[in-house]
């Protein structure tokens, strides 16, 4: 949520505030605000796709902080969109402006918006720190704050709402938390982190010791992200003579009337029965009715996520409309963030918003790449109201008007997509498309997971329409391999051998550091190791001279992104007959773009890895797992590498 114009506020009062040293505590963090402040707030390189691996190392740094003051940490993430729909509207106005900045960023001209994969790197790095978290099966916020209240500690994040809700132990915006900048104590043995913590109570006694029960009511008639009341216009024009002389403008000037005339009144229903007056007989009953039904949204939620986190198995109940849908296995992947909101999205709403990416806005959407794998994932969630016994694999054309009757027999099902289409915000109807496993009569979502691992395993690789042999590879590689062999035959643009050859070199970035960062090696392979990593990280300074972004080349990876994305959704879906890729140092932007140069002018990728034997071998492993999958002429161009004419002999 958000109140509009209240951050702004209450940022140039001070007096809201109580200066704190946080240690020796719990707190619940934000987990969506804290990856989008994490990334945006450490200047990391929008225009490439994302910096995945120095993410990473700053979201280590950030727990690292907080474990040296011995403050622990429970994020709590959001899950799927209402399902009332209240916030609908603001959605599509959010990917409409996304688009936009995408668009913006992609010529030079600046914006954020955070990059497709930051959201499950947050999570991985999560796993990895052994912090614990959950996500809510809707917005999270409500859920939080009975989190934080239970346990009567402060709230971490930088959402306006939090300043109206009635928190024991406070909140603390994320822009006024110094965790860059731990204290130490004199005598060195205790460490603190500085931080602003804001106060309902100083807040209320400012506007004349309001009543802290008439906060929602503000929130409600300043207006947030789910809620617009034009008709209630008329009511501030009539209380603008309560607002002081204020220089930063109207909106705070409006904000401070708002908060001047409440202050007069010692509950909410004499303040909304006043409000009344201003309207026609005839709304007040409707107008009522909606004034309360928002300010219920600032009543903390009853699901108690202080057992969750006690014992897993112990698991809070579920909106009625996502219990109905998904089985139990489901409802658990999902707290555990196993399973993504989207998966819940397309189950419960059969809608999702894909998000927009740095790329070429000229040509198709990149996440039409990944549209085949899709399809799938909708098909495999409309078992949960159609057995797959009873459908056979069908069209992935939307039907006309004269096939209505046919789909209803066939039960054929659709998910909206709302992607980009040019510059706008465009809906799309996406068939689900339902496929049976080799040796499965009938199989619904309710029992997925009692499908033997290698019908799984089948399934998957079925729905890539690849083969090739990844066994020589590490696991933990064998599900990106696989992925990126389907981007190469399916990109457009055409993938070229440098763009392969720069997205291999990333890949192999990402495991030489696991091998410097893994005790036991050899001493003269740890020097080799490290002296070709850090030739090939060396280059990341290079992007910076680049020049303008090569709109065409971003639109080739933004596609692998979405591929990957996509692949993994599916393989989560399938309870995870792949190990889970790591990709918090799979993908660096910066330097796969100027990989990709940089081979323009080189004779042969494997020149980058000279001197170190096991880099060399990795990445030609990889280049032969995913080449074996396409014909030998697939990479032709008119120049002759020295790698192209070792792949001639290899294959």
């Amino acid at each position: 949520m958000g109140i509009h114009g209240l951050m702004s506020y209450i940022g140039e009062n001070h007096q809201f505030f109580d200066n704190i040293k946080l240690q020796n505590t719990r707190i619940i963090i934000d987990g969506n605000n804290l990856f989008h402040r994490l990334y945006f707030d450490s200047h990391l390189d929008l225009n490439y796709g994302g910096e995945y691996d120095s993410f990473t190392d700053i979201i280590c740094k950030f727990f690292e902080a907080l474990s040296l003051c011995n403050i622990s940490p429970y994020v709590v993430f959001d899950g799927g969109c209402d399902y009332t729909d209240k916030k609908f509207e603001t959605i599509k106005q959010r990917a409409r402006e996304k688009i936009l900045k995408a668009h913006s960023i992609s010529r030079g001209r600046g914006g954020t918006v955070l990059p497709l994969l930051g959201p499950e790197v947050f999570k991985q790095v999560l796993v990895q720190l052994q912090v614990p978290f959950v996500q809510s099966h809707s917005e999270a916020d409500r859920d939080i704050v009975a989190l934080a209240n239970q346990w009567n500690c402060p709230v971490l994040t930088l959402d306006s709402d939090f300043c109206i809700f009635d928190l024991k132990a406070g909140y603390c915006p994320l822009n006024y938390f110094k965790w860059e900048n731990v204290t130490n104590l004199k005598d060195n043995s205790e460490h603190y982190i500085s931080a602003q913590c804001f106060s309902v109570e100083k807040f209320c006694n400012h506007f004349n010791h309001m009543n802290k029960a008439l906060l929602p009511l503000f929130a409600v008639l300043n207006g947030n992200d789910y809620i617009n009341l034009p008709f209630l216009e008329n009511f501030f024009t009539r209380i603008h003579s309560h607002a002081r002389t204020y220089a930063a403008g109207r909106k705070n000037a409006r904000i401070q009337g708002l908060l001047n005339w409440l202050a007069g009144f010692s509950e909410p229903k004499e303040a909304i029965q006043n409000i009344l007056k201003s309207l026609k007989q005839r709304d007040h009953e409707k107008v009522q009715e909606v004034i309360c039904f928002h300010m219920n949204e600032y009543i903390q939620s009853d699901v108690d996520l202080a057992t969750y986190f006690k014992n897993k198995d112990m698991r809070p109940h579920a909106p009625t409309i996502l219990a109905s849908k998904a089985p139990e296995w489901m409802l658990a992947a999902l707290l555990k963030g196993d399973l993504a909101p989207f998966h819940s999205d397309c189950l419960t709403l059969r809608r999702t918003f894909l998000h927009p990416q740095v790329e070429n806005m000229r040509r198709t959407s990149s996440h039409r790449c990944s549209l085949p794998i899709r399809q799938i994932i909708y098909g495999l969630l409309s078992t949960s109201e159609t057995s797959l016994d009873s459908a056979s694999d069908l069209p992935t054309k939307t039907p006309g008007k004269a096939s209505l009757k046919a789909e209803e027999h066939s039960k054929v099902h659709h998910v909206q997509e709302y992607d980009r289409h040019d510059l706008t915000l465009k809906k799309t109807n996406i068939q689900a498309v339902l496929k049976r496993f080799k040796l499965s009569e009938t199989h619904s979502l309710q029992r997925l997971p009692e499908i033997s691992i290698l019908d799984r395993t089948c399934f998957l690789l079925e729905t890539l329409e690849v083969k090739t042999d990844v066994q020589a590879l590490p696991a933990s590689l064998h599900l990106t391999v696989y992925i990126t062999c389907y981007w190469v035959v399916h990109a457009e643009p055409k993938v070229t051998l440098h763009h392969l050859q720069a997205l291999l070199l990333s890949i192999v970035t990402g495991e030489l550091h696991k091998l410097i960062c893994k005790t036991g090696n050899n001493k003269l392979m740890e020097k080799d190791i490290g002296m070709v990593y850090d030739r090939l990280s060396q280059l990341r300074q290079r992007g910076q001279k680049m020049g303008n972004l090569d709109v065409d080349v971003a639109h080739v990876f933004c596609q692998w992104q979405s591929c990957l994305l996509m692949g993994i959704y599916l393989n989560q879906l399938l309870c995870c007959p792949f190990p889970t890729p790591d990709i918090t140092r799979l993908y660096s932007g910066t330097l796969i773009h100027c990989f990709s140069e940089e081979l323009k002018s080189m004779s042969s990728a494997e020149d980058l890895l000279e001197g170190c034997l096991v880099a060399g071998d990795i990445y030609s492993k990889l280049l032969h797992a995913v080449t074996a999958t396409v014909p030998a002429d697939f990479f032709k161009t008119g120049k002759k590498s020295k790698t192209h004419r070792k792949l001639k002999k290899t294959n």
